[in-house]
């Protein structure tokens, strides 16, 4: 019954877009050439993103603004938003990157020790072993319940940062972000038409996407409460550029190894295997992490950052060919 519930008051917001067991190609990118897939991973992702993409662009190559379509995923979701926004640009000419915003990124991130019912949401995060609709919305009900009052407003400052917008309009056109309905389950999609339909900021829709359970969040968009989109059987929601010509996709791990912020198993493999068989041709980036790096320690962004930076070195003439 609570189910039918939601589906009568909530059909209407054009937010939900389930995931498909087999990709076909989307609406949304059917069509298109050039896509962008920015996955999730924490303060340290989003920090490896700023330095990779400083890197790029100090070679003359922006990614975010050959893409006809972007989509980002918890920390994806805030580079995406600073790249397409433009207002990266002012960041990266405004500051000294490997001087004083590391520390200013830093300021903003969330830190706590969490209380009990932060870690009932962590460990329950931790614990599934399916990303079926039953064990994500255990993990939305618990994050609903948890008290992460101590972090305040760290989701909309640390996305204002990065994006430069705290207002209702949303302009890039070319951006998607995702996040996951807390009671109910669904994974949301929000791009400028929906956004502006529900007013929905391009900050508050990043922030939502990095809204991990226990940490910090649930972030209301539109009238639902999310959180994190990483919290989904799809690892970096490929499906959503389905059908495009090209699609870069750019992940922390391979969803298996390395430093994980859910017990949902994921395989990035077998995601763009499944991408390409719908016809696009993926190139796939895997950031890596070092060996247990706490993906939400704010002590681990200046490393990240100088990692995404030599990194952009490495991975440059790779994507000026793919995109070329």
């Amino acid at each position: 019954m609570a189910d039918a519930v939601s589906k009568k008051l909530f059909s209407g917001d054009g937010l939900a877009r389930p995931v498909p067991d087999v990709p076909t190609p989307s609406d949304l990118a059917r069509g298109l050439d050039r896509t962008l897939v920015l996955g999730g991973g924490g303060e340290y992702y989003v920090a490896w993103y700023c330095g990779f993409f400083h890197g790029l662009m100090e070679r003359g190559i922006d990614p975010a603004a050959q893409a006809q379509m972007v989509v980002g995923t918890s920390a994806g979701a805030y580079a995406g938003s600073s790249l397409t926004s433009g207002h990266f640009r002012h960041l990266h000419s405004s500051f000294e990157f490997f001087g004083k915003f590391p520390g200013l990124f830093a300021k903003m991130a969330p830190v706590s020790a969490a209380n009990a019912s932060q870690q009932r949401a962590r460990e329950i995060n931790a614990k599934v072993t399916s990303g079926d609709p039953a064990s994500i919305k255990a993990i939305g009900h618990a994050a609903l319940a948890a008290d992460n009052s101590v972090n305040g407003d760290s989701v909309e400052r640390l996305a204002w940062l990065l994006t430069g917008d705290s207002r209702t309009d949303w302009p890039p056109s070319k951006m998607y972000t995702t996040a996951n309905d807390c009671y109910t389950g669904e994974r949301l999609v929000v791009g400028q038409k929906v956004a502006r339909r529900n007013g929905i900021s391009l900050a508050r829709a990043a922030g939502a996407s990095s809204s991990l359970p226990g940490t910090i969040g649930p972030t209301l968009v539109g009238q639902r409460y999310c959180m994190d989109g990483g919290i989904s059987k799809a690892w970096a929601h490929t499906d959503l550029v389905a059908g495009s010509k090209r699609a870069l996709v750019i992940t922390l791990t391979n969803g298996y190894e390395g430093s994980l912020l859910t017990g949902i198993p994921h395989n990035i493999y077998d995601e763009i295997k499944a991408l390409e068989a719908t016809g696009t041709k993926a190139k796939l980036i895997i950031a890596g992490t070092p060996p247990g790096v706490n993906l939400l320690d704010p002590r681990q962004i200046e490393p990240a950052l100088k990692a995404g930076y030599k990194r952009a070195g490495i991975e440059a003439a790779g994507i000026k060919k793919f995109f070329a």
